[in-house]
């Protein structure tokens, strides 16, 4: 029994850091090489439009618009 609550609190603590480090970089998560590219859906995306830089620049005019104070992380993508 010890053997399975050991495993179980490895496991909780690599999702752990896991979800820490995602929190720290404070970047918004990208995908892999695969899904929608090797799909041919990503030209379809109605956020992006198959850019993937339009994230990280709509973050950065959202940003100089509030005064880069970076207080609000969130915005509504389908209102442009």
């Amino acid at each position: 029994m010890m053997i399975y609550i050991s495993a179980f609190v490895v496991i909780a603590l690599v999702i752990a850091g896991m979800a820490l480090g995602a929190m720290v970089q404070n970047k918004p998560l990208k995908g892999s090489c695969g899904g929608l590219n090797t799909l041919g859906l990503k030209e379809n995306c109605s956020i992006c439009g198959g850019n993937d830089d339009a994230c990280e620049k709509e973050q950065q005019r959202q940003q100089f618009n509030q005064g880069g104070n970076g207080s609000d992380l969130a915005y509504d993508a389908s209102k442009r």
